[in-house]
């Protein structure tokens, strides 16, 4: 990824470095444009939200922070001790974590990783969304068998989104077709700045828990929040 193609690392960078950014805009053929706050990825531990707290408090071992953005997770876990290593796919993003004070940060993206393990892995702010739709779980979970060290735990968080379709009659219409109703396509733009469209997995509970079963896993939902926001705590079975 370049800069030209990557404009949440520049929005990112920009803020870090003057304070100040342009609207980092989010587009998707189902919803309305939107706009991601760039203050949020910027976050300290008291304003981070109570599900995202526990999840803090439920990290051990050697830890992976997967799309860790400006690191403010990361920052977190290396104030209380944490051996934690951020990767993301945004250079940029990467760069401003090490001027933050990150220690170990990497461009990496989460399904090339090999010979390495880690006792936790972290994908907060929605982050197994990066499994793009629900035909890609399997892949991903025979990837976190090679992944994941013995007795360790994959803590993530996700949405069930499918109130977004709920009608004023309160009865739920999916949209048409075959695609699972969590499969989002989204593109930002940051200024001049472009990306790519990506796919991004929002899943709810039951879905999740039914795949990871049949591959290997146990799902464990340790927290929740509004609009059925949980978080999971992913381990072996």
């Amino acid at each position: 990824m370049n800069q030209q193609t990557d404009p949440m690392g520049q929005a990112i960078n920009d803020y870090w470095r003057t304070g100040k950014t342009g609207r980092l805009r989010v587009f998707s053929p189902m919803f309305e444009e939107d706009e991601m706050p760039l203050p949020l990825l910027f976050r300290t531990y008291e304003d981070m939200p109570e599900i995202e707290q526990k999840a803090l408090g439920m990290v051990r071992g050697k830890t992976l922070d997967v799309g860790a953005g400006a690191g403010c997770h990361s920052l977190v876990l290396q104030e209380r001790g944490i051996d934690v290593t951020a990767i993301d796919i945004s250079p940029l993003s990467v760069e401003t974590m090490k001027a933050r004070g990150v220690k170990k940060a990497f461009v990496q993206d989460f399904m090339t990783i090999d010979g390495q393990q880690y006792d936790t892995i972290l994908m907060l702010m929605n982050g197994i969304g990066i499994v793009g739709q629900l035909e890609s779980l399997p892949t991903f979970f025979r990837h976190l068998d090679r992944v994941l060290a013995p007795g360790g735990q994959l803590l993530c968080d996700s949405t069930d989104i499918s109130y977004v379709f709920e009608d004023e009659d309160g009865v739920i219409r999916y949209p048409e077709g075959d695609a699972y109703y969590g499969e989002i396509t989204y593109r930002m733009r940051y200024k001049d700045i472009f990306g790519e469209p990506f796919p991004w997995l929002y899943i709810d509970a039951a879905t999740l828990r039914q795949v990871a079963g049949e591959n290997g896993y146990w799902v464990e939902v340790v927290a929740e929040g509004e609009n059925d926001y949980y978080l999971a705590k992913i381990t072996t079975l």
